[in-house]
């Protein structure tokens, strides 16, 4: 839905279901529901999520052409996709597997594509589309020493999706642009990587590229690969690396970086510097979310101002008894508009100052609600999941509307 400060939406990959068959049934059955509740007299946007065995079905014209027509009785549009998991993300264990294939493959190229293709046949006139992807690759796959070898050549990569971005806008008019999503221990783990990514491999590799293949000068070069790879700025995974929210927007403002949309998510913290029976109490309650389908990466923030890094929750916990640790941050995606759960916090205020600062100056024209927990969260804090989203959507419009 329209609002003030850009279109509002919610991920489906909430919703289970890795065939097309399977994911439109789950569609139909909550988006009408979400959208009386949210958006009853307005059109409503769709953040779709579509597997690489759902995509190839939804690219044919005839099943296309049908979920194109039930769009349209239902009043809603898409406007951007999820492309960042490519097989099963319910009901199996996904963990470092939601990289696969990463951006040394050439899966990753064609689904990519294909959700490009797709998205430009859906997207309404007048506005562009994003689709979401991983941050290059998952970087303990990696020797350190091999990371500029693999950088190199998942920049490549990128760059054949940006020719045939570039192609799409040509014959249809629609621009479609990758939204790069920085996430903890992905090669690029959070925004002062991605920058640096950006700057020190895409734009001069990318000019070069353009120049030699489509024989542009370097100031249009730049330009296309500015529009056609953006940022996905992830507020959960941001949070999780204590990052400064305002710096780093300003950051990549200066550097002409363009976000495609802010994915609005909220992570667990945990303060550890109490007494040592109230930090018992906060690494027990830490235990309740040790679930095994999701990597829930955690980053322990030191007395010194330095940094643990865990790729996930059972690696923080055996190491519990690490001195001068003050706080712990793990990757969670936790319910938005739940502030406190017991002893532990959310990273709620870390949304409230990113969308304070979109509603100064919006940075990006999409938002889009990521909590995609919600069938391994603790009994007590599950309810339907049409309820959930629009819980979850309610909230951020309202935060959106408080002048």
């Amino acid at each position: 839905m329209k609002t003030s400060y850009g279109h509002l939406t919610y991920c489906s990959n909430i919703h289970s279901g890795e065939s097309w068959e399977d994911h439109f049934e789950k569609l139909k059955e909550n988006l009408p529901a979400i959208k009386k509740a949210l958006a009853p007299d307005q059109p409503f946007g769709v953040g779709l999520r579509l597997a690489d065995a759902a995509s190839k079905t939804l690219q044919q014209p005839n099943v296309l052409q049908a979920f194109k027509q039930w769009l349209k009785e239902n009043d809603m549009y898409v406007f951007i996709i999820n492309g960042f998991p490519y097989g099963s993300f319910h009901h199996t264990v996904v963990k470092d597997q939601v990289h696969t294939p990463d951006w040394l493959s050439n899966d990753r190229i064609a689904y990519t594509i294909r959700l490009a293709e797709i998205l430009a046949e859906l997207l309404p006139d007048g506005m562009e589309g994003g689709v979401s992807t991983p941050p290059l690759t998952y970087r303990h796959w990696h020797r350190k020493s091999e990371w500029d070898d693999v950088i190199k050549k998942a920049t490549a990569n990128l760059l054949t999706v940006a020719d045939k971005l570039i192609g799409i806008r040509q014959k249809t008019g629609k621009t479609i642009h990758i939204d790069i999503e920085p996430e903890p221990d992905g090669l690029l783990d959070n925004g002062t990587e991605f920058l640096q990514w950006y700057v020190q491999y895409l734009l001069p590799l990318g000019i070069e590229h353009l120049q030699q293949t489509k024989g542009l000068n370097k100031h249009v070069a730049e330009e296309e690969i500015k529009t056609h790879i953006q940022l996905c700025y992830d507020i959960c995974h941001f949070a999780v690396g204590y990052e400064d929210h305002a710096a780093m927007i300003k950051e990549f403002e200066q550097a002409g970086i363009k976000t495609g949309r802010i994915q609005v998510s909220a992570a667990l913290k945990g303060q550890l510097n109490g007494s040592a029976a109230g930090k018992e109490k906060v690494i027990a309650a830490f235990e309740n979310f040790n679930e095994p389908v999701y990597l829930h990466q955690v980053v322990a923030r030191k007395k010194d101002g330095t940094f643990l890094r865990y790729p996930d929750m059972p690696d923080a916990l055996a190491d519990r008894d690490h001195p001068g640790v003050e706080e712990w941050r793990a990757h969670y995606h936790v319910p938005l508009f739940i502030e406190h759960y017991d002893i532990l916090q959310s990273t709620q205020a870390d949304i409230k100052t990113v969308l304070d600062i979109q509603k100064a100056k919006p940075f990006t024209p999409y938002l889009e609600v990521e909590t995609y927990t919600w069938e391994v969260l603790p009994a007590a804090m599950r309810l339907p999941i049409d309820q959930s989203v629009s819980r979850e959507l309610k909230w951020v419009k309202d935060i959106l509307n408080n002048h």
